[in-house]
């Protein structure tokens, strides 16, 4: 059988879960239709899913059409948790992108689309709630078209809208006005197809434009429309028959080199870890040594880690399966790979896996950080456990340890996410805890070329090292890269990859306590002692060089490169689009103008204004509360984030978690007593 790695993908309440259910009941693996109210539906495993009626994990079930098993991934709809979505993109073949026949195109759905057609992920989309009062046909199309994509493809009618009897009647080859709109979508993307509509005197054949549509879809070009209930089950046959014919199965060769991603990370009963990856080639079987780590190496070189493979399930009819292998093209759960984390790549690093299988980073970073507080001080060290292995399922929570407070604060998407952190710590380990007031996350960017040197042997250079680096300003977004321009083999590898680790270390606090972003980090000199020893003695560490000595030096060379380049401090900034009555535009406009947004020239269709602009992120909730008393209740607020914007007024510094190599004095005295004493 094919294979299909399917996502299901919405703004939060449009229905993704109940999709989910009724796909698994018209394929007969489930008799009954769970329900996200009732809390028993497949996906929304967690007890705190089922509370709170959303999802917040990724979960993967699976069903067959005709020789296609599907695995269908449902992931959550609520922004906070957009880096679950995030995991999930690297693995799929193709998505269903569900939107709400009475709310429209929502915030959650414009930043998905935006990065489906990115990305080329090929996209059918789903209008459910059709039979649900304010639904709407030619309206919810044109808000596609405006708002997502025009080259979307309506599969049929839909009919009854906002009653018990409304229905879903796809197109077929006797409906001329779809098969002309079928040749002028293909035509815009295909100039063979063109002439050939153009210049043929018969009509081109209906399956010829199916053809020609499922090759389009499958470029990521095209999208169907479907229309339906997924509670009342109307218009899910026409769908599951557009994916089965227009998504494209797994591709992947089972005998070539192991290649696959790891997407997901969970803990079963005994603790144990269990990765979920997807595999792009080869096979994997149980008692294979496995290699893994960052895509690339996770320090430069290649794969780092390894693992016996001990046990392994795939996904067969709605449930995960034991099996003793897992084939290219399948997501499989593999047992065994203790060091194993979110975005890995499994396998030789060499291996082809029909395309780039590292997760990346399709949405931004969380803008917000909270200081984590245990009720009870005696739970300080079981939160910290704790912590990390919520870390391990979402690495965007991305903990850092103040050391010097002894706090430990947690990056975050939204206010919901800190509360079903704080929940799931209560629930799922005893430990009550508190947070602190949010705070905005901003980064540094150098703003020139900065160059410093430490040599050894210099009375001020305590260590046996000699480090060169210079900082150079990089393009915005492109992250941080380490180059060598030192000789090849003028210093021992573990040493150049001491100096690489340390820098990426020491950049997530810059000359504020921002990390530091957007700059190249040059290795321009280098020296150290070679292994020696007292005649006739061992090994005399205060005569060699050592990783150490690297890894100590290096923050003070590069902080010293960073303050002669200088750093600026840049604040999280979201676009905005405001739908307010054209009568609210005159108490809405001040109120932009305090909380320091960047309003753009209103437009006005009738009694509606549309208002759009950048605003600061921090300042985003107060817009959510104080939006419905000046609108009357009548204001829709779409806001994604955008970019980075130079800070306004007083520089933010955040408060250092490290022996702080900007004090010099106070930096040595810290990391020579943790040495245990001066060479």
């Amino acid at each position: 059988m094919n294979t299909l790695n399917l996502g299901i993908l919405a703004h939060v309440d449009a229905g993704k879960t109940s999709l989910t259910e009724r796909l698994l009941h018209t394929a007969g693996v489930i008799d009954e239709i769970g329900s996200v109210d009732d809390g028993n539906t497949q996906t929304d495993s967690l007890a705190l899913e089922r509370q709170r009626g959303i999802t917040i994990k990724s979960a993967v079930v699976s069903f067959a059409v005709d020789d296609v098993t599907v695995n269908l991934i449902d992931t959550p709809g609520h922004p906070d948790f957009i880096a679950e979505v995030e995991r999930v993109l690297s693995v799929l073949d193709g998505a269903v992108l569900v939107v709400s026949a009475v709310e429209g195109v929502q915030a959650q759905t414009r930043v998905l689309m935006r990065t489906l057609r990115r990305l080329r992920i090929p996209t059918l989309v789903f209008v459910n709630k059709i039979d649900r009062r304010g639904a709407a046909y030619e309206p919810v199309l044109r808000a596609l078209a405006e708002k997502l994509t025009p080259a979307i493809v309506p599969m049929g009618r839909a009919s009854g809208l906002g009653t018990r009897v409304s229905a879903f009647r796809p197109y077929g080859p006797g409906d001329a006005a779809f098969t002309e709109r079928l040749a002028d979508v293909i035509a815009d993307h295909d100039d063979a197809f063109l002439a050939a509509y153009v210049d043929e005197e018969a009509p081109i054949s209906y399956g010829r434009l199916r053809d020609g549509l499922a090759a389009q879809v499958r470029r990521g070009l095209v999208h169907p429309v479907y229309f339906g209930s997924a509670v009342d089950g109307v218009g899910v046959d026409a769908l599951t028959a557009g994916i089965r014919e227009l998504l494209p199965p797994a591709g992947g060769d089972p005998e070539g080199p192991v290649a696959g991603t790891v997407f997901k990370v969970e803990r079963g009963p005994a603790g144990e870890k269990i990765a979920y990856v997807r595999l792009f080639s080869g096979t994997v079987r149980v008692r294979d040594l496995l290699r893994f780590g960052r895509p690339g190496g996770r320090a430069g070189g290649a794969a780092d880690e390894e693992g016996k493979v001990t046990a392994i399930s795939v996904f067969e009819q709605g449930a995960a399966e034991r099996r003793d292998e897992v084939v290219a093209g399948r997501i499989g759960k593999l047992w065994g790979l203790g060091e194993v984390r979110i975005g890995d790549a499994v396998g030789e690093p060499d291996g082809d896996p029909g395309g780039d299988p590292g997760p990346g980073h399709f949405f931004a970073p969380p803008a917000l950080e909270s200081v984590v507080v245990p009720t009870r001080p005696a739970d300080k060290g079981a939160l910290h456990v704790a912590l990390g292995q919520l870390a391990e399922q979402d690495p965007l929570i991305n903990l850092r340890q103040d050391d010097v407070r002894q706090e430990v604060l947690v990056s975050l998407y939204g206010e919901v996410q800190k509360e079903v952190i704080q929940a799931t710590l209560a629930d799922d380990f005893g430990i009550d805890v508190a947070f602190r007031e949010t705070t905005t996350v901003c980064v540094e960017r150098p703003l020139a070329t900065g160059e410093a040197v430490e040599i050894k042997g210099k009375d001020i250079n305590p260590f046996l090292a000699t480090i060169g680096l210079r900082v150079d300003p990089a393009p915005v977004d492109s992250g941080v890269e380490f180059r060598l321009e030192i000789e090849l083999g003028s210093l021992p590898f573990s040493f150049i990859r001491a100096i690489e680790e340390t820098v990426h270390d020491t950049l997530r606090q810059g000359l504020y306590g921002w990390q530091v972003t957007d700059c190249v980090v040059t290795l321009t000199r280098s020296g150290y002692s070679p292994r020696q020893s007292h005649a006739h003695a061992v090994f005399d560490k205060s005569m060699s060089s050592t990783s150490g000595d690297f890894r100590n030096l290096t923050p003070l060379v590069l902080v010293a490169a960073l303050r002669e380049s200088g750093c600026g401090v840049y604040e999280p900034m979201h676009r905005f689009e405001l739908e307010i009555p054209a009568d609210a535009f005159g108490a809405v406009l001040p109120v932009l103008t305090s909380l320091g947004a960047v309003p753009y020239a209103p437009e006005t269709r009738g009694a509606v204004c549309l208002v759009s602009g950048a605003i600061p992120a921090a300042r985003v909730h107060e817009l959510e509360r104080r939006l419905p008393t000046l609108t009357h209740g009548e204001g829709v607020l779409e806001c994604a984030f955008d970019h980075y914007r130079p800070v306004q007024g007083a520089i933010p510094v955040r408060s250092r978690a490290d022996h702080n190599p900007l004090d010099r004095k106070e930096y040595l005295l810290k990391v020579v007593r943790r040495a245990g004493g001066s060479r």
